[in-house]
């Protein structure tokens, strides 16, 4: 095995490396070093909240969605597989996050809403993510931040149709 490893970026842990194999996708590895560095720096804003990197996700889309939503539409909205977001709420709902409850118009279908906990920590939810877009972007010009913006969004609209059709 070529173990043969060239400089990529680094991270405060030290310099990072690209293994050789990765050469020939070096966007794709920057992306999932990235991702992971912003999950770590995410969980670390979120902990003294009581989520999890993702929780903070399910509740935004209950805070926008208004006061009860199906859970399917959230399935939806959040693009995750309904056996995820399934584990995901019943570790929210153990935590005291959101309720959920059968929907008295169809007893197969389950609604969410956040809880009184749940509903009070938008204002907190809302100044980590300000202070994790802060620290990720640190250094960047605002234009910079447009067009990295703007290339992000073309990455996920390739992922999303190529996904879609599948490999």
């Amino acid at each position: 095995m070529n173990t043969t490893e060239e400089p990529a970026a680094t991270d405060t842990a030290g310099p990072a490396v690209r293994p050789a194999v990765a050469r020939g996708g070096p966007v794709s590895h920057a992306l999932c070093r990235v991702a992971r560095l912003h999950r770590t720096a995410a969980a670390a804003l979120l902990r003294d909240l009581g989520l999890y990197p993702g929780q903070e996700l399910v509740m935004m889309h209950l805070w926008e969605s208004g006061p009860v939503i199906r859970q399917s539409d959230l399935v939806r909205m959040l693009g995750l597989d309904p056996s995820t977001v399934t584990k995901t709420l019943q570790r929210m709902e153990q935590a005291g996050h959101v309720r959920r409850l059968p929907d008295p118009a169809d007893r197969r279908a389950v609604l969410v809403e956040p809880s009184d906990s749940g509903a009070r920590m938008l204002a907190e939810v809302d100044r980590a993510w300000s202070t994790l877009e802060q620290e990720s972007l640190a250094g960047l010009t605002e234009a910079e931040r447009e067009q990295l913006l703007t290339l992000l969004g073309r990455v996920e609209a390739n992922l999303s149709a190529y996904n879609a059709q599948g490999p």
